[in-house]
């Protein structure tokens, strides 16, 4: 289960390893960041009602757009032509070829709905310019879809049924006791959510609409414990939820409506991250986190039996949604050499189609990289996952560079998946090396906790000790690490810099917190629900300040020495513009080296091509003038492109 911390909104160790130091290095083509973003980006999959086409979201104009795929032939046809914001497919209509997507302004995560006709209009259902509304989903009967919306309250999310005839919302549950709202009975009977009381520690709530519709505590305990809510069965008998009570890692238990128990449903030895029911509830599908990498396991709702899908080379199978008649499956099928591709496999025929692409064809998969399990002891003997992607030109002969790479969170877990922008380093001659430090989710709920208001000191001492472990690679330049990170990442960047600034030869924070005192007291209404816990995790602002300025790179920056570049969005709700703003503008006054891309159009986290080419593309330049010590050419005055 990972930990979430919505201002910066989302064990068994593997074997320490060389990563295959006594591989020959080959010579690879290099690639443009255009060359690697010409590979699509697809999202989702949502059967139409005949089952003849797939409405997905996809990037192949340089912005999120919504497409259709037609399943027999693979033809792709566009359905929006945004140019300026990015547009995310939500589904068709269950009864007929109307579509719901979303879209928000420039990265400002006010979410609206919208509805495209038959006719082709577009229209915004959630109307209202401040409203942030989401999707929940359909109701079993198809005649209506639930959304979560900020109409009464801005802190709060009320969740409303709106008929799919009239497009009119009805208030359905008034949120005003602040649940996690996560999932409503097939006859509409029982609303189950939970409530975080502490980073570590929440509880779920059932509501009967047949009562008087006050929330019920159902998970009494003492200590602390996660609970999060699952689904509920088809059959309106149980209530399916995750809890790491007995135990390190989340397993799922089942609460019977009926009789008011509790039995464990499934626990194996790594975190259980979600549970589903195909449309007709033939089908369960449970997710778990094994070595950071999720596994869908498929049964049969009533015997049991394990559903066997076909083996899908160099890919694994992340995403299962099934068609309304539960004929056909969607599967989503990602690898960290491969961009993630979408497959229909027929259950009657057992026919299997892929159905799209997404590898720009001018990229040689051969010349990609996976990553290999990379963990080290950190200097108080715990033991600290990692990944690594080795340059396919390094070699004891020739050692090259190396990036720490910091997720975000705090509670993120950074795993083999396909990522552009890492590819594009790597390909470069850059290694990257996954850390994750404790406070990591996925490794049980005592790792995930043992960063708990020690910000700044113990995780960020784990990304030191992961450097020095890097020297002990042959084919890493021991003089040539850096740092770098998004969001949370972003803030071990800027705090690795401050904090231990002769530890890492440059840094890249990307939209990082440089000062807790202005992310904590600048958290969204809507995710004020979660104050305490981000508090109990961080520390509270109104009586921890002396802490939060200890541990804050912006109070210190006048310690920061080495380049660092930052990049930000200007409408980043979460990591506010002014945190990047003023640590660019107190090194600076420092005498320090910094370089700043702003992005006018983009908000925690960038999703137009043309920014993530231009961010990335100076992110390699920087690297290559400050860590690989490339000169550019006006700056050489004859000498050669590269000094050591």
């Amino acid at each position: 289960m990972r930990k979430t911390i919505p201002i910066l909104i989302l064990i068994a160790i593997f074997m320490s390893c060389s990563c295959s130091q006594e591989v020959t290095p080959v010579e690879v083509k290099t690639y443009t960041m255009e060359q690697f973003l010409e590979t699509t980006l697809v999202i989702g999959g949502y059967f139409n009602p005949d089952e003849t086409k797939l409405l997905i979201s996809s990037n192949e104009t340089g912005i999120i757009n919504a497409y259709e795929i037609d399943i027999a032939s693979g033809e792709r046809t566009q359905i929006t032509d945004s140019t300026t914001e990015s547009i995310f497919a939500l589904s068709y209509f269950p009864e007929d070829e109307r579509i719901l997507y979303s879209s928000d302004k420039g990265g400002n995560e006010i979410t609206h709905l919208f509805v495209r006709d038959l006719e082709e209009n577009e229209t915004d259902i959630t109307g209202e310019e401040n409203v942030r509304e989401r999707i929940f989903g359909f109701a079993d009967d198809g005649k209506s879809f639930f959304t979560s919306a900020t109409r009464r309250n801005p802190r709060a999310l009320d969740i409303y049924e709106w008929s799919t005839e009239t497009l009119e919302p009805e208030l359905f549950y008034e949120n005003s006791s602040g649940l996690y709202v996560s999932a409503i009975s097939t006859d509409k009977r029982w609303i189950a959510g939970w409530r975080m009381s502490s980073s570590n520690n929440s509880d779920i709530y059932l509501i009967d609409r047949n009562a008087d519709g006050e929330p019920v505590l159902i998970t009494e305990h003492e200590g602390e414990t996660l609970f999060r809510v699952c689904t509920f069965s088809k059959d309106g008998r149980y209530l399916y939820y995750l809890s790491n009570q007995e135990g390190e890692f989340t397993y799922l238990m089942r609460y019977d409506l009926e009789t008011g128990g509790h039995e464990e449903f499934f626990k194996p030895e790594w975190d259980v991250v979600n549970m589903k029911f195909s449309p007709k509830g033939t089908y369960r599908m449970i997710w778990v986190n094994e070595n950071a990498s999720v596994q869908t396991l498929i049964a049969r709702a009533d015997t049991g039996e394990e559903v066997q899908l076909p083996d899908i080379p160099d890919g694994r199978i992340m995403g299962v949604v099934f068609s309304p008649s539960e004929k056909l499956v969607r599967l989503d099928v990602a690898s960290d050499r491969f961009p993630g591709n979408t497959f229909v496999y027929n259950f009657e025929t057992g026919e299997l189609k892929q159905v799209t692409n997404t590898l720009n064809p001018e990229i040689d998969a051969a010349d990609l990289v996976s990553c290999e399990p990379a963990n080290f002891t950190a200097r108080d003997g715990l033991e600290i996952p990692g990944f690594i992607y080795k340059p396919k030109t390094a070699g004891a002969d020739n050692k090259v560079p190396a990036m720490l790479y910091i997720h975000g969170g705090p509670g993120g877990q950074s795993g083999p998946a396909y990522n552009a922008e890492v590819q594009f380093l790597v390909n470069h001659g850059y290694a990257i090396y996954f850390v994750n430090n404790r406070g990591s989710s996925g490794y049980g709920k005592s790792f995930i906790a043992a960063d708990d208001r020690k910000h700044g000191r113990e995780p960020l001492w784990d990304c030191v000790d992961a450097k020095e472990h890097l020297k002990t690679f042959d084919w890493v330049d021991p003089e040539k690490i850096g740092i770098m990170g998004a969001s949370y990442g972003g803030y071990m960047t800027l705090a690795a810099l401050a904090f231990e600034p002769e530890d890492f030869a440059v840094g890249v924070d990307i939209f990082g917190v440089s000062n807790w005192l202005r992310t904590l007291q600048s958290i969204p209404p809507y995710a004020r629900v979660a104050a305490k816990a981000v508090f109990d995790e961080l520390g509270d602002p109104e009586t921890d300040e002396e802490m939060l300025r200890a541990i804050s790179p912006l109070f210190h920056a006048d310690k920061i020495t080495k380049p660092l570049m930052i990049l930000q969005g200007a409408n980043d709700p979460r990591v506010l513009k002014a945190e990047s703003d003023d640590i660019a503008a107190a090194i600076e006054a420092n005498g320090g080296i910094v370089e700043y891309l702003l992005f006018d159009d983009e908000g925690h986290g960038f999703t137009k091509n043309e920014n993530r080419i231009k961010g990335y593309t100076a992110v390699l330049a920087f690297l290559d003038k400050y860590l690989k010590g490339i000169v550019e050419d006006e700056e050489q005055e004859g000498e050669e492109g590269e000094t050591e």
